[in-house]
């Protein structure tokens, strides 16, 4: 007789997840930019402080074609699934669900049974995608508990109004990881997508706006970026009827609203969104959003400057401000809701925030790497390029890893010399403050590595049903 069990590193609250046992290794995706013979990977790299391999990647996996360039992913089950109303306790927190951003194409990877050597197991064509959806450039993943859902920046081609839009949102199954068909039933007045997430116990989706392809897959646009013509606004839906409530637009000048990250604990119904720049003075800021008496609000929490540069120093496209601004790429939330974290792509500074109180953050930590002028070296490693711009905390809140590369034509487009990729590690003390462990250095040269995945379940990938 077999006895089912839900996955042990489910956790009905977020306090037990935090007291679980540390990752041991992580999967990053790792980009081969402009190598039509090399696909892109999934890598495995030791993140255990007592191994002999710590730091350094313990295998590759490649893809089965080239040119996906892959971005986000996520796990296909998590924590979710034990929620109440929609429990599918015998799931696993096993596969990756793995899109390629730029070909439209899904991988499902197998961790098991090594987690160390995982394999693709499937791989969804992007024909099915676009007939299945409507949509293309599959990009955010988030393990719910009745699908995995996957945002999508753009329509599938001949569909859609014209302009590459609208995104939205698409459902696979659990189990068979088959296509299921598009989220929305209502969407309102929304158009750009990015960034979704939840407040799961409340019935309520929030969802995000960066553009339309044409306006990131070749690089920023200037004159669409001048124009205010990026999104700028957050949506609320009812998640249960699937249907658009209401729309908060954060100002036009106020471009590219991209990372969604709501309270962690059930009870809330707060969050923080980041933004990527201000066509006003380049200044970068995060938001943090509320419910107040049944209607959802929007408040500008952090405003991070623009830096004064050189011109000689800054990138064509940044050379008539004479500035370099802080380029807000993610913001990732501990467990215990209590630190944000915040990348400066451009500006090469990774900032921690107390956020105990959602309306009043104060910054407690900051770590200087990279940078469009700085070049912060990480101890001997010499001048660095790229910035934080990906980051991922542990369960437990005590380390944070991050990686350098945005996109890759916005990775030319800020760092013309050529992005040299890298990973790195930062220990985090009880009270804040971060400093980074010069014993965790990934240098990757011409793979650029981006989102990264924790064995077990991070800070970015769980939903919690009950509180703690």
């Amino acid at each position: 007789m077999t006895l089912w069990r839900p996955d042990p590193s489910f956790y009905p609250s977020a306090r037990m997840a935090m007291d679980a046992p540390p990752e041991r290794v992580a999967y990053v995706a790792a980009l081969n930019y402009g190598r039509n013979d090399r696909p892109d990977e999934i890598r495995v790299v030791d993140v255990d402080p007592s191994s002999a391999g710590y730091g350094q990647v313990l295998t590759s996996l490649a893809l089965s074609h080239s040119g996906d360039e892959l971005h986000h992913f996520g796990w296909s089950a998590c924590s979710s699934a034990l929620c109440p109303n929609a429990p599918h306790p015998h799931l696993e927190r096993r596969y990756l669900v793995v899109p390629g951003i730029r070909s439209s194409r899904i991988y499902i990877i197998d961790t098991k049974p090594d987690p160390r050597k995982p394999s693709i197991v499937k791989v969804i064509e992007p024909e099915e995608v676009f007939a299945r959806t409507g949509y293309s450039r599959p990009h955010t993943v988030h393990c719910g508990p009745d699908a995995i859902y996957v945002s999508a920046l753009g329509a599938a081609p001949g569909r859609g109004t014209g302009d590459g839009g609208p995104g939205g949102i698409f459902l696979l199954d659990h189990y068979s990881f088959e296509v299921l068909g598009p989220w929305e039933l209502d969407r309102g007045d929304q158009h750009l997508a990015y960034d979704f997430w939840w407040h799961y116990g409340h019935d309520i989706m929030i969802t995000s706006e960066w553009g339309v392809p044409r306006q990131f897959e070749n690089g920023a646009v200037p004159d669409d970026l001048l124009g205010n013509r990026y999104g700028h606004r957050l949506h609320v839906w009812d998640l249960r009827r699937r249907r658009h409530l209401q729309t908060i637009d954060l100002g036009a000048e106020h471009q590219m609203v991209l990372e969604l990250r709501p309270a962690h604990d059930p009870t809330k119904q707060y969050g923080f969104a980041g933004v990527v720049i201000s066509t006003a003075d380049l200044s970068g800021s995060v938001w943090t959003w509320y419910r107040d008496n049944g209607t959802f609000k929007a408040k500008k929490t952090i405003t991070i400057p623009a830096e004064p540069a050189d011109e000689g120093v800054l990138p064509p496209a940044l050379k008539p401000f004479t500035a370099v601004p802080p380029l807000i790429s993610d913001i990732d939330l501990s467990l215990d809701d209590r630190f944000l974290y915040v990348s400066c792509w451009g500006t090469g500074e990774l900032k921690q925030y107390d956020v105990s109180d959602p309306f009043s953050p104060k910054q407690v930590g900051s770590i200087h790497i990279g940078g469009i002028v700085r070049r912060t070296p990480h101890g001997d490693s010499g001048p660095l390029n790229g910035g934080p711009q990906m980051v991922e905390i542990s369960r437990d809140g005590r380390r944070v890893y991050f990686t350098n590369s945005l996109y890759s034509s916005w990775d030319e487009q800020f760092y013309p010399d050529g992005l040299a990729g890298w990973m790195v590690k930062a220990d985090v003390s009880p009270n804040g403050g971060m400093t980074l462990d010069r014993r965790f250095f990934l240098a990757s040269g011409d793979t650029r590595p981006h989102q990264v995945r924790l064995e077990g379940g991070d800070a970015s990938t769980d939903t919690f049903c009950f509180p703690s």
